[in-house]
């Protein structure tokens, strides 16, 4: 399964105008940059906060198990980025304010986040607490706790993010953190104080060194298009008992015909559906011991199980009908289950943006591992629209 939460504050925190704040920008930027003599560096790195509740409760009341997190921001044009850097988020370790400001804005608003405060001008500093010896001194550029984080490289050029953040959602859900949001950066540090005390290294990484590596950009929860930022959460949640039904046999999934059972044109948004899938051999083999017609007859796909992921199995993808953007990938959270009455998956619908087209595609792989193994797609216009 796959559930989504958007943000509900965002904001880039830029140290080439200490106090000036960005909260209603519709574009994040990581930047970095460096004058022609390599002497004077300037970046930027990015704020972000999830309400997590939900998921807590859901949790605690058995409907998501062991789920894995996922940060995904969406490419918005960067410029001049290297063939090769990463980026790194941690766990902010004081609370702030997203505040009402554009980074355009003449004079500049100072009320919220920025480089230099955590709620405004003169309010309140970000500070050091991580050492007794540099308690309550000012820092700049936010401040997090370094021993947890995620990551993720990039290799030639601008993509979307998909970082693993589980073990940061971990820490907060275990109440280990605080859940101050997440602080995104490059690696290292410009040398202002920004990591916790006992990890800070001056001028390091690649946001400390005087290498260019170009400016990242992505979709902030202001954007009008349909790419903001969102949490993705991911779990197994495929359950298995047939009763009596039979397995369809090598010969049937090897002409294999697949359909969805009772699909509708339309599902209300906040809805969770479950979804059923069934198939057939192309040309079922007669029997005359039994009076039902065989192309009735229900049996079952493929079984698949956590332990053997992209093994056998049958697997769903969500995609955007306009964009193709892959809104579910094939993976652990999209394995279909079976029960008595044959195969089916479950969707929540409810973070899926409303008045759009989404497409199913399906991957049926059998005789894994062996010289046998076959994989097949099937996208036969499964198509639905979320409406409000």
């Amino acid at each position: 399964m796959h559930y989504f939460i958007y943000p509900e504050s965002d904001t880039t925190l830029y140290s080439a105008s200490g106090s000036m704040n960005t909260g209603l920008d519709e574009i994040l930027e990581i930047r970095k940059d460096v004058d022609d003599s390599g002497v004077k560096t300037k970046v930027s790195r990015i704020l972000m906060k999830f309400d997590l509740a939900y998921i807590s409760s859901s949790i605690v009341r058995g409907l998501i198990t062991n789920p894995k997190y996922y940060l995904n921001l969406y490419d918005a044009n960067p410029t001049d980025l290297s063939i090769s850097q990463s980026l790194w988020a941690y766990p902010v370790s004081q609370s702030w304010d997203v505040g009402e400001g554009f980074r355009f804005d003449s004079p500049g608003t100072t009320e919220g986040a920025s480089w230099n405060y955590r709620t405004s001008a003169d309010t309140a500093d970000w500070w050091l607490e991580a050492s007794a010896s540099l308690s309550g001194s000012v820092a700049q550029g936010g401040t997090f706790h370094t021993n947890v984080y995620g990551s993720q490289s990039f290799s030639y050029g601008s993509q979307d993010m998909r970082m693993d953040v589980t073990p940061i959602i971990n820490k907060w859900l275990d109440g280990t953190y605080a859940n101050e949001g997440f602080i995104i950066k490059r690696s290292g540090s410009l040398g202002n104080g920004a990591a916790e005390a006992d990890a800070f290294i001056s001028g390091s990484g690649e946001e400390g060194n005087k290498k260019k590596y170009g400016n990242f950009s992505f979709f902030s929860r202001q954007t009008n298009t349909i790419y903001p930022p969102k949490l993705e959460v991911e779990w197994f949640d495929t359950k298995w008992s047939t009763g009596s039904l039979s397995a369809l046999d090598s010969d049937e999934l090897d002409d294999l015909v697949f359909y969805m059972k009772n699909m509708r044109d339309s599902y209300k948004e906040k809805s969770k559906i479950k979804f059923r899938v069934s198939g057939r051999g192309r040309y079922p083999t007669k029997s005359y011991s039994n009076t039902s017609s065989a192309y009735l007859t229900s049996k079952y796909l493929p079984s698949g199980s956590v332990e053997n992921i992209g093994g056998d199995g049958v697997y769903y993808s969500i995609i955007d009908d306009d964009t193709a953007d892959v809104i579910v990938p094939f993976g652990t959270g999209s394995l279909v289950s079976c029960d008595s009455k044959g195969n089916y998956f479950n969707v929540w619908l409810d973070a899926f943006q409303a008045e759009r087209f989404y497409k199913f595609e399906f991957k049926v792989v059998s005789g894994s591992g062996t010289s046998e193994e076959t994989i097949q797609y099937f996208d036969d216009n499964f198509t639905f629209k979320v409406v409000r």
